[in-house]
């Protein structure tokens, strides 16, 4: 019994992202822990993240085998998002009363920051967003709910 909790809690522990890789397999994670909700926040839809096979099939799952699943994106750079076609803004094209996605004006746009937040307990987080450096943690309600805070707050005012 002790080594199932020792591994669920290494599972939740915070890990350091560095590569694009660890980014999308943790958005990827992120997105398959979910069960209610997923909050993200990208500068462009940043295919190489959220147009990524391994991505758009963990949403599909999660957005189709939950009755009240949502998935809110914020895009902070809405001119380079549009410019190039992407297989999640299709996706959420098709699956519109689950996926919805909003353009932050650029007066209101806070900091050159990106994230992925599920539920209100797990983040992946960029400080900025010409960088892979960043965090990933499953088990982190505070740091959820405060990067979440930021999300709702910009969200209304789209």
């Amino acid at each position: 019994m002790a080594r199932a909790s020792h591994i669920v809690r290494k599972k939740l522990e915070r890990k350091v992202l560095s590569t694009e890789e660890d980014f999308r397999s943790s958005v990827v994670q992120m997105t398959k822990s979910a069960q209610r909700g997923l909050a993200i926040m990208t500068p462009d839809l940043e295919p190489e993240i959220y147009a990524h096979p391994d991505f758009l099939d963990a949403l599909k799952h999660f957005t189709l085998s939950r009755p009240f699943a949502r998935t809110r994106v914020l895009v902070t750079a809405s001119d380079r998002a549009r410019r190039t076609g992407n297989d999640f803004l299709q996706m959420g094209r098709r699956l519109n009363s689950y996926i919805e996605f909003r353009n932050l004006p650029a007066e209101h746009c806070p900091r050159d920051e990106a994230f992925c937040i599920a539920d209100d307990n797990g983040v992946v987080y960029r400080p900025r967003c010409d960088s892979w450096e960043g965090i990933a943690d499953a088990g982190a309600p505070a740091v959820a709910q405060m990067y979440l805070e930021t999300f709702d707050s910009l969200w209304h005012i789209c």
